[in-house]
């Protein structure tokens, strides 16, 4: 029998740890978009919880949706530790 994966607070535990201060500069880097595709989001909260700035909140059926879009640094931990690849960061320059 496999062995379950890690609960949600222990993912999120995995960023606990000091965190500094974010650069003044660092807000000139905020992204064009955060994008969170409904349709392939299940509402599971990684992102949210994961999210160093507290870029989302819930919607009614619990999904993030973007509140502080200024405040999100490009670290990228959404984007990369969505199970289901539901969120995509536009960054500024990118081509389409």
């Amino acid at each position: 029998m496999a062995a379950a994966g890690p609960s949600l607070e222990q993912v999120a535990a995995i960023g606990d740890g000091p965190m500094k201060e974010t650069p003044a500069k660092a807000k000139s880097r905020a992204p064009e978009a955060v994008v969170v595709d409904a349709d392939l989001c299940k509402a599971c909260g990684i992102c949210i919880t994961l999210c160093p700035t507290d870029v989302f909140d819930r919607d009614d059926f619990g999904r993030p949706v973007v509140a502080r879009l200024a405040d999100c640094t490009l670290c990228a931990f959404c984007e990369r530790h969505c199970p289901d690849f539901a969120i995509d960061i536009v960054r500024v320059g990118d081509n389409a």
